[in-house]
């Protein structure tokens, strides 16, 4: 559960300039993996939205491997910073950059990010291969969330700031 959020408001919106940019700071305890600081910035006048995870204790890069094996699988916590990179063996990758999210979510809500990005290519691809190739991603992550079929999960993060919170996820080094 989150502690209170502190929030800043009126600050210069380094998009469109204006002093309509609040920043937002909170801290959550996540079990086995700790204190998490949660930053956030929003401007009300241009929509600018950015967020980040910060682990409160240094940690070491890592790994995490899992396997979605079933409905209960869904449930997983998952942490990302915006330095950590999500891998979904032949449906895509997250990667880092300048504006990558940091978020605390679960596998269904990955997957769910997942399937929006996709949907919103085969709705915009004029390729029919293209669409087809969507298409069939999308059936496979529909799968997943129904349990029907197995999926793996990897996420690497240089800052040790992401992880996949489950006795079953195998942490290593990247």
């Amino acid at each position: 559960m989150p502690d209170e959020i502190e929030t800043l408001g009126g600050q210069q919106c380094p998009m469109c300039q204006t002093k309509n940019l609040t920043l937002s700071e909170t801290t959550s305890e996540v079990p086995y993996f700790g204190k998490l600081f949660i930053f956030g910035m929003h401007c009300s006048s241009c929509g600018y939205h950015k967020s980040d995870i910060e682990a409160a204790e240094k940690k070491e890069p890592a790994k995490y491997t899992f396997e979605v094996a079933g409905k209960d699988d869904l449930n997983v916590r998952v942490i990302r910073s915006s330095e950590g990179t999500i891998k979904i063996p032949h449906v895509g990758t997250l990667e880092p950059g300048v504006n990558a999210e940091g978020f605390v979510t679960n596998i269904e809500g990955l997957l769910m990010r997942f399937k929006k990005q996709i949907e919103t290519l085969r709705d915009t691809v004029e390729d029919e291969d293209d669409k087809k190739a969507a298409k069939n991603l999308l059936k496979k992550l529909q799968n997943v969330l129904w349990g029907s079929e197995k999926l793996k999960i990897t996420i690497e993060d240089p800052t040790g700031n992401s992880a996949i919170i489950s006795e079953r996820a195998i942490r290593s080094k990247p």
